[in-house]
């Protein structure tokens, strides 16, 4: 097996999502553009997404990473909103676009219209969120589409399941959908409930870092290969399981979580970019198997769906929002005013990624009589004009339509205040229990040892509180900042002896390492008492 290709494909997409971070255009959109555009250059491998790589092996760890970075307390505070569209809206887009395209397109085949509007109907939230993110929605928004993105590849693929059965010959019926959806959805909320306690136990039985964070790369891939292994859904697995073990991270050593945290942004960066790249690079494949349909035509299909893709969304998402607000005396108690700004960035937001593209390429080229899968370079074109469709598009006008609709952003002050007032609160009690220890003689401490530890409980006190004060009028730095910058030059200046020490054979490289770690830890809890 060659490598490189593969190597290089991680390499470039890691470097354009690297200089993507020097624009202003979200690093999936900047990804997906020079994917396109290498995908016809010279000497570039020709690169094919292989739905039994992207399902069971790169989902997985992207669905992970962000179920862990997710709150189960402000998913459960929104359910309502993020089943209504990682379930209700997934299944009306599958009815209404397949319908409506199979109407629009001569010779399409209903069943074949119903497998294309179940493979493009969950939006990828990926891009959307680094986009909400990098503009500041309000965070709920942020909220409901990472919770809709975490669950909806769920409904997508069992709706195509259902929808491919009837297509390629074994039949369907509406019960046997309602039942193969029960099972996957209760089937792997149910196996990830089974796991999550064990697997939790055995992260903080185990004594070593590296064993357990080597156990959170491998926790992903168990959950879905269980999952799917009894006919459940892996994606449920792994979003229960990653949300229990994320809830319940404080419960793992320090040192376990700063590698973790590291290792899965690695994971997730090197993922992403790859993905989004894979996308571009997709367009020579969808283009050559146009079959009896010219690109003219197919263009012209293609457009006609981006259109209705986009359209149902604001069909499904305004009155899912008003309905149950108008319905329910009990929600407009609980949300007491309905912007109507928000159902139309939570609509407009619903762009397409790479689950699309994978269910597409995994359907099959005959069915079981033995004729060719029908339209299926059709299907798989729209899929990929949708995708791109709908990151370019909407992706590039959302920052700008964020900007317009002027939607509160996130209160720094207020965050600030309510942080300075949770860490004085946990920092008396820390100061209290310190005193309570040291009225024991069995932890006496020599009195610059026990200024120190006093110091650190008040420098973590009152780190927060400078936050909300002005910049310093000469430099024009905020206390953080000169904090952090006397922090940095004081170790840089340690760090220098100990490796000129070294250099001098006074030390050796072993101990040199154990040294510059302590630095490292030490100028990186700095740099967390006044960012987090």
């Amino acid at each position: 097996m060659d490598v490189l290709p593969l190597v290089g494909l991680i390499a470039a997409s890691a470097a354009v999502a690297g200089a993507a971070r020097r624009t202003p255009v979200p690093a999936p959109l900047l990804l997906v553009a020079v994917g396109l555009v290498a995908s016809y250059l010279p000497g570039v491998p020709q690169y094919t997404l292989d739905p039994h790589i992207v399902l069971p092996l790169i989902l997985p760890p992207l669905l992970h990473t962000a179920a862990l970075e997710s709150s189960y307390l402000d998913l459960r505070a929104n359910v309502r909103p993020v089943a209504l569209l990682s379930v209700g809206y997934v299944l009306f887009a599958t009815v209404a676009v397949g319908w409506l395209a199979y109407e629009l397109i001569p010779d399409l085949p209903l069943t074949a219209a119903l497998v294309l509007g179940a493979v493009i109907a969950p939006p990828d939230a990926v891009a959307a969120t680094a986009i909400a993110r990098r503009v500041g929605l309000p965070a709920r928004i942020t909220t409901i589409l990472q919770g809709e993105s975490l669950v909806n590849d769920a409904t997508a693929i069992t709706a195509y399941k259902v929808a491919l059965a009837a297509a390629v010959g074994e039949g369907a019926s509406w019960a046997g959908g309602i039942r193969e959806f029960l099972v996957a959805s209760v089937g792997g909320v149910g196996v990830g409930l089974v796991l999550m306690v064990p697997l939790h136990w055995l992260r903080t039985h185990l004594k070593e870092a590296i064993l357990q964070n080597t156990l959170s790369l491998l926790i992903p891939f168990v959950a879905y290969a269980a999952a799917e292994q009894v006919g459940a859904s892996g994606v449920l697995a792994v979003v229960t399981v990653a949300l229990y073990l994320g809830h319940h991270a404080w419960q793992v050593d320090f040192e376990t979580r700063l590698q973790e945290a590291a290792v899965w942004k690695v994971v997730a960066f090197i993922l992403e970019s790859a993905v989004f790249a894979l996308i571009g690079l997709q367009l020579p494949v969808v283009l050559k198997d146009l079959g009896e349909y010219s690109v003219g035509q197919a263009f012209g299909y293609a457009l006609a769906v981006f259109v209705l893709v986009v359209v149902m969304r604001f069909v499904w998402s305004y009155p899912a929002t008003y309905l149950p607000w108008c319905l329910s005396k009990r929600i407009r108690e609980r949300e007491k005013d309905s912007d109507w700004r928000r159902p139309l960035v939570v609509s407009w937001a619903g762009m397409r990624g790479v689950v699309s593209l994978a269910i597409a390429f995994s359907i099959p080229l005959f069915v079981d009589d033995g004729s060719r899968f029908p339209a299926r370079s059709l299907v798989l074109f729209l899929t990929f004009t949708t995708v791109i469709g709908t990151l370019v598009v909407q992706g590039l006008s959302l920052p700008w339509l964020i900007k317009i609709l002027k939607l509160p952003g996130r209160d720094t002050q207020a965050e600030t205040l309510a942080e300075a007032q949770a860490q004085n609160a946990a920092s008396q009690a820390a100061e209290e229990r310190v005193n309570e220890l040291m009225e024991d003689e069995r932890n006496c401490l020599p009195e610059p040892l026990e200024d120190r530890l006093r110091t650190v409980l008040e420098r973590r006190r009152n780190s927060v509180w400078e936050r909300l004060g002005h910049a310093n009028p000469v430099t024009g730095e905020s206390a953080d900042d000169t904090y952090r910058r006397l922090t940095r030059e004081a170790i840089a200046a340690e760090r220098e002896v100990f490796v000129r020490m070294r250099d001098e054979r006074r030390i050796d490289d072993e101990m040199m390492r154990t040294l510059l770690r302590k630095l490292d830890l030490e100028e990186a809890a700095a740099y967390r008492e006044v960012d987090d």
